[in-house]
């Protein structure tokens, strides 16, 4: 009797053998069956929405948008850049059109205000030696000075100045580029930007641009 159970135990031992390995691989199809959608979510989720997207999305923008997509870069006449239409410089002399001042020095990479209150009296100090600059070089009297040419922009790096601005420069650059006032203030004109769809903002001229056709005019004479 006794080689009779020994017997039947050991006939049984091969089939829990093989009953406990196939539970074992059951188990791990259904924990690869577990991580395995997760991982090709992932993987397209990342192909579309992180290069396919992206790649459409880019290549949209520079057919529609081909000059804005690039920075709206300026080019001399050789095809060097000198700048970005969205961007402030500084420039040094009296043939250019001075944009307005930057707390930034105007570097893109530092672009931020002064962040002083109207009643902060470096502020003030600062905007009455900047009115007092201006005026003796526009040759104006201080109290006509507009606002914009000494008062910075919440970037410091605001390209645009208003029509006020602009215009009390006109004479001081004729002058140095010799050319007619009436020539530059063509070409102040012709860079005139309405408010956007005529409602947002308000009338602007773009130094960058401005200086631009001052040069080009000024070689062209």
């Amino acid at each position: 009797m006794n080689r009779s159970m020994m017997t039947s135990a050991e006939a049984t031992a091969p089939a829990r053998a093989r009953a406990r390995a196939a539970a074992e691989r059951e188990a791990r199809l259904q924990h690869a069956a577990s991580w395995r959608p997760a991982v090709v979510l992932g993987l397209g989720s990342l192909l579309l929405a992180g290069a396919l997207y992206a790649g459409v999305g880019t290549g949209l923008a520079r057919l529609a948008f081909p000059v804005q997509s690039d920075g709206s870069l300026l080019h001399d006449a050789h095809g060097t850049v000198r700048g970005s239409a969205l961007l402030a410089q500084p420039f040094v002399g009296d043939g250019w059109f001075q944009p307005r001042p930057s707390a930034a020095n105007h570097d893109p990479m530092a672009a931020a205000g002064s962040n002083m209150a109207r009643s902060n009296p470096a502020l003030v100090a600062r905007v009455a030696a900047a009115t007092a600059a201006v005026a003796a070089r526009e040759g104006m009297p201080a109290a006509q000075v507009p606002g914009d040419l000494v008062t910075q922009s919440g970037s410091g790096l605001d390209p645009d100045l208003s029509p006020a601005a602009v215009q009390v420069q006109v004479a001081r650059v004729a002058r140095a580029r010799g050319l007619s006032p009436a020539a530059v203030q063509a070409l102040v004109d012709a860079q005139l930007q309405a408010p956007r769809w005529g409602l947002f903002g308000q009338p602007r001229v773009n130094v960058m641009r401005l200086n631009q056709s001052v040069q080009a005019a000024a070689r062209a004479r």
